[in-house]
């Protein structure tokens, strides 16, 4: 399973610095994107996922 950012997003980037895998970018459009298949839910690294902690709109979810 991996994270997904919904349309909800409003483009802070707050979730891009706290990715351990660098699997978020900005996307095509004002919303950014979780790359799937990189994307780990920061397994190995936290003990949850941090972009959805870091997230102001809570608009990250699980895939």
């Amino acid at each position: 399973m991996t994270m997904k950012i919904t349309e909800d997003c409003i483009a802070c980037g707050a979730c891009v610095p706290d990715c351990p895998t660098e699997s978020i970018t900005e996307g095509d459009s004002t919303l950014y994107v979780i790359d799937q298949a990189t994307c780990v839910e920061c397994e190995g690294h936290h003990d949850s996922p941090r972009c959805v902690a870091a997230c102001p709109v809570d608009c990250i979810v699980k895939a």
